[in-house]
């Protein structure tokens, strides 16, 4: 069992950043593929950016390539992302989610563990 919590959410203008953390519980953090999903009010939740369990390979959305940035830090059981030149369109709440094993997905029906969330709130 993986327990995650997310924080640094927070408001923000746009053009701003904020770095988001997932700490994990668990001795087997380095076995787990880890992902951000972000939903909107009103709509479904959608894939943001992954990580491989080495931290070799990562991909992100479309809509995030070259401003957000996942990474991992396997001793301190930590995945973050960097979120850079926020837009208005940014603002969801923000979840982390785990998966055992070597493969990425984008799709939510993969992952087995999530967090409860942090708010991003963009103004403009």
């Amino acid at each position: 069992q993986v327990q995650l919590v997310e924080s640094g959410g927070g408001l923000v203008q746009a053009g701003g950043s904020l770095r988001l953390s997932c700490a994990a519980s668990g001795r087997t953090f380095s076995t787990h593929v880890m992902a951000w999903f972000r939903q909107a009010p009103g709509k479904e939740r959608e894939f943001v950016a992954t990580i491989t369990g080495s931290g070799r390979t990562t991909y992100y959305a479309d809509s995030v390539k070259d401003r957000f940035t996942i990474s991992r830090d396997n001793a301190k059981n930590t995945v973050y992302l960097q979120v850079n030149s926020l837009k208005p369109e940014d603002t969801a709440v923000y979840y982390c989610a785990a998966r055992v094993g070597s493969a990425y997905y984008t799709t939510t029906d993969k992952y087995d563990y999530w967090g409860q969330g942090t708010q991003v709130t963009v103004s403009s």
